[in-house]
């Protein structure tokens, strides 16, 4: 069956292409929630022009990740067919997998992205809390199903909505689908690809940038001797600019995902959602502990999928919110007084653990922004050095980027304080730094 094709202006990537049945998905009701909860939470009280959506991001990882899966396949499709046994008909049922759940990968993101994520519940005391790629890989198994199964499109295929969840939670049998979850869920994935294209645009910043065309055209696939598996990789011509990659989502962190008023922000909101959902009988767990139901059922799922931006900030509006809906509404976030260098030597912790015994009971809450930006293990991205020759071979990308290996992961502490309480505690932390340079 043929499909007509619509097109939509994105501000990053031009035109992203949808087909009909694509189209149909997105106006699904579950992923036009996506209008309704922002891209970076209250970002926008630092950076006015962070008003972006998790629609606008899904719909530009489906066009990068399709991106990456068509360089790859034209690049490579020799190789796909002889080595590893690739069929035409699959690579287009796989393509049509990759870009499926690439722009159903966000569908689980509760109210303002990851402010709220620490709210979602465990399924067992000694679990993990559940992530939002569950409750996404859950709303397309249990609430979209019949527009990805019976879908007239769908025919040449056989896709099944568990295929989609699957791919989402990397569990099931992928086979060689395998393969292709790096394209939405790696260190070289096109989630990020996107998102610090579209947030460095948004919110006016250069942190971001890195030449996106150079590694499209560089992205290929090679065995990897120690799995004897294919893997993904990046062609020696492209390792700079997989490096620059590295370096963006670097600068972005430090510069705007961990800037101090946005963490108070998210502090806030982390806090007032959690009452609200103390306060709503329906939709807050049993015992009424202040997090979501867990996706476990059809019922529970549409329960957290109806927590969106506008109800939460209807209910702030109206006085809801407890304390901290009141602090959102006043604008008199927690206001930072001590923070630690962004990779601390053991003295700058120790005066932090000082600091915050001296403010004591004026101490709000202390913020550890920790992240390690590129992961050494196996996850290392893999540069494909003299392709297509004798001497062929994979190496770590962190082996041959001394930028790279030099990256060490953040951990900084910062330490808030009540806004009115403020102007009293800087003069503590000024006394107490005073103090130790003395000694120094």
């Amino acid at each position: 069956m043929s499909s007509k094709t619509y097109e939509i202006r994105d501000p990053i990537h031009g035109f992203v292409v949808l087909s009909d049945w694509e189209r149909d998905i997105v106006n699904h009701p579950v992923f036009q929630r996506l209008r309704r909860i922002r891209q970076l939470g209250w970002t926008d009280m630092v950076y006015p022009g962070a008003m972006h959506t998790r629609f606008e991001h899904s719909l530009g990882v489906m066009h990068v990740a399709t991106r990456m899966f068509d360089e790859i396949v034209t690049r490579r499709h020799d190789f796909l067919k002889s080595e590893l046994s690739f069929t035409d008909g699959g690579l287009e049922k796989d393509r049509t997998l990759v870009r499926l759940s690439a722009l159903l990968h966000d569908l689980g993101h509760p109210p303002f992205s990851h402010a709220a994520e620490e709210l979602m519940p465990r399924e067992t005391p000694e679990s993990k809390p559940y992530r939002h790629e569950n409750y996404s890989a859950a709303a397309v198994q249990l609430l979209m199903r019949d527009v990805i199964e019976n879908h007239p499109l769908n025919e040449n295929y056989g896709l099944k909505a568990r295929d989609i969840a699957d791919f989402l939670n990397g569990r099931g049998s992928l086979g060689r689908c395998l393969l292709w979850r790096d394209l939405i869920a790696s260190q070289l994935d096109a989630d990020r690809a996107d998102y610090l294209l579209r947030d460095s645009h948004h919110i006016g910043v250069a942190y971001g940038r890195y030449d996106l065309s150079r590694l499209l055209v560089t992205l290929t696939v090679a065995i990897d001797p120690d799995t004897d598996s294919p893997k993904l990789a990046v062609e020696e011509g492209g390792l700079h600019a997989a490096e620059a990659l590295i370096l963006a989502r670097y600068l972005m962190f430090t510069q705007v995902y961990f800037q101090h008023t946005r963490r108070a922000y998210d502090h806030h909101l982390a806090r007032t959602v959690q009452e609200l959902l103390c306060n709503t009988e329906t939709n807050a767990t049993p015992g009424g502990n202040g997090t979501f139901p867990p996706p476990t059922d059809r019922g529970n799922v549409e329960q957290y999928l109806a927590w969106t931006d506008w109800r939460v900030l209807g209910a702030v509006e109206a006085g809801g919110g407890g304390e901290h809906g009141g602090i959102l509404r006043a604008r008199t976030h927690h206001r930072r007084v001590y923070e630690t260098r962004e990779i601390p030597h053991e003295e700058d912790l120790t005066f932090a653990e000082r600091v915050r015994q001296a403010l004591a009971e004026e101490v709000a809450f202390v913020d550890t922004a920790k992240d390690s930006f590129y992961k050494f293990d196996g996850a290392d991205i893999p540069i494909l050095r003299h392709p297509d020759t004798a001497t062929e071979r994979l190496e770590s990308l962190s082996r041959l980027s001394a930028v790279v290996k030099g990256l060490k992961p953040v951990s900084q502490t910062r330490i808030y304080v009540p806004y009115g309480r403020r102007e009293e505690a800087r003069r503590i932390v000024e006394d107490l730094e005073r103090e130790r340079e003395a000694l120094e």
